[in-house]
């Protein structure tokens, strides 16, 4: 599920839920609704492509993900995850959800 925000600075950002309604990805804020529609229609183009998903680790050990358009700029960040396969398997349930976008 996906969801859009308005922020109280006027911006907007785009969560992916899961079932339970958990935010598992949140997108850097977007000027405006256009900006960020636009983003979103891209989401299922730019999973298939390699490079686009950018493993970290946080300085507490965590591990993270974020997603990146085709000119590296960053679209948003994963939540942590205790372990690189808790993260590997949010990546791949990511990609599920993007692709089961309508």
């Amino acid at each position: 599920m996906i969801e859009v925000v308005k922020e109280t600075d006027n911006t907007y950002r785009f969560l992916l839920k899961s079932a339970n309604g958990q935010a598992v990805f949140s997108s850097v804020p977007f000027a405006n609704e256009e900006e960020i529609t636009s983003v979103i229609s891209e989401l299922q183009p730019l999973i298939r492509k390699a490079g686009v998903f950018e493993r970290k680790t946080d300085y507490e050990g965590k591990f993270l993900f974020n997603l990146k358009n085709s000119n590296g700029a960053a679209i948003g960040n994963s939540r942590l995850f205790d372990s690189e396969a808790g993260m590997e398997n949010g990546i791949k349930n990511l990609k599920k959800q993007i692709t089961e976008l309508s």
